[in-house]
């Protein structure tokens, strides 16, 4: 006989179907239509035409902005944007120490050195611990909308100013996003995003550069297209334009198919992020007040993406119980879409970023920052519990679900402790 009501002690669960409970991009006729018509018209444009040139269009009459240019990956986007924006061997860019690490890596491959700034406990960019990172070297500056909350573009874009520094953004997690009213991914020199299977706009895999930057737009051409496409849009007196044919000798432009579903999805987008509000002021508020879980607020002006719902989880506040126990036992209640952060974490800790040398020769003599750098990203990410968003009214019950299992593992926590 149970003495918990606790499923992982042997209470019944709060949801007993087994998922998935949420998945990503909704796939409805209409895509299905524009990607197998997209599979009997062409699978591959080396130009800007058709859907690719309609994809753009769109998007950059989304953001507001002049230029548009999709590639394969939103990997590939940040490597073209600062390849674009002239960073290369001896420069250093700061980033957050706390994201995804394509936000920094393809610098490596630039010769360029991120730096790495902590950031505060919203898991936004301090701008104190970046203004002691600055140096002579020192070029741009990256804001990073992390699972869609706007950064805090005012301060952001008044702190490169000041430091003459060039300001870009990182909006994989925060297509739609707004600050102000005004679109993430247009308040820099150029922005790049995402467009991989689970972001709010998905192309399965993709990714775009924005840009009000003409001459960053060419340079981005060519950084991962070439021939017919680069020859058509540079201009044949440009100084650039000798290098069309070639280009930087990448290709890294979108598949058709992939640009097919993303034109596809781009109109219900905004309909996606009204729905992703709702559901999210919804879970907040059953969570508001729980012991243990502190609800994010964003500040009225923002608009966010919802990407994920990121809690943070105080252990101390539940007689030090570890969030993986936590975890355990809300996953035992059916809640099992409730994830910690992965590879999305405190740069510092991979690898890559402590002795890139083992894989990039020429950062032999590279040593990443002291552990101690970046201790609230660290405090962040580990105390970090994040929750799909849904957007659609018939999946309520989900979200409302999901919050019960949470609040009923949070009130038994001292029997998890025993």
């Amino acid at each position: 006989m149970t003495t918990s009501p606790l499923a992982l002690l042997g209470g019944p669960p709060v949801i007993d179907d087994p998922g998935p409970h949420f998945s990503w991009p909704p796939i409805e006729d209409r895509d299905v239509e524009a990607v197998t018509g997209q599979l009997m018209s062409a699978v591959s444009i080396p130009d800007r035409s058709g859907v690719v040139a309609e994809l753009e269009d769109s998007l950059a009459s989304f953001l507001g902005v002049r230029h548009v240019i999709t590639t394969c990956t939103g990997t590939a986007a940040l490597h073209s944007m600062y390849a674009a924006a002239d960073i290369g061997p001896g420069d250093e860019v700061i980033v957050p120490a706390l994201t995804f690490h394509a936000t920094a890596t393809p610098l490596f491959h630039l010769g360029a050195r991120p730096v790495l700034a902590d950031v505060d406990t919203r898991g936004q960019l301090d701008l104190d611990e970046a203004s002691r990172r600055i140096t002579p070297r020192t070029k741009a500056i990256v804001a990073v909308h992390l699972w869609g909350l706007p950064e805090s573009m005012d301060a952001l874009t008044d702190f490169a100013a000041r430091h003459d520094l060039m300001l870009l953004e990182d909006g994989s997690h925060a297509h739609g996003a707004t600050w102000r009213g005004q679109q993430v991914g247009s308040f820099g020199r150029a922005a790049a995003f995402s467009m991989n299977g689970p972001k709010p706009l998905s192309a399965g895999e993709g990714g775009f550069v924005a840009t009000d930057d003409t001459e960053l737009y060419y340079r981005v051409l060519l950084h991962g297209q070439y021939n017919k496409r680069c020859r058509r849009e540079i201009p044949a007196d440009h100084a650039l334009a000798p290098y069309a044919v070639t280009g930087m000798g990448l290709k890294l432009r979108i598949h058709p198919l992939a640009a097919a579903l993303a034109n596809a999805q781009l109109p219900r987008l905004k309909g996606y992020l009204a729905g992703r509000e709702a559901v999210a002021a919804r879970m907040r508020r059953a969570l508001r007040g729980v012991p243990g879980i502190d609800v994010p607020h964003p500040p009225a002006h923002t608009g966010p993406a919802w990407y994920a719902l990121p809690l943070r989880y105080r252990p101390e506040q539940l007689a030090g119980l570890p969030v993986e126990r936590f975890l355990e036992a809300v996953h035992a209640e059916g809640a099992s879409e409730v994830d910690l952060p992965g590879s999305t974490r405190a740069l510092g800790d991979h690898q890559l970023f402590r002795t890139p040398g083992a894989l990039l020769p020429g950062y032999a003599d590279y040593r990443g920052p002291a552990a101690d750098s970046f201790t609230t990203a660290r405090r962040v990410h580990g105390s970090t519990v994040k929750l799909p968003v849904w957007h659609r009214d018939q999946d309520l019950h989900l979200a409302d679900a999901y919050t019960a299992a949470i609040i009923k593992v949070a009130g038994h926590h001292k029997e998890l402790v025993k």
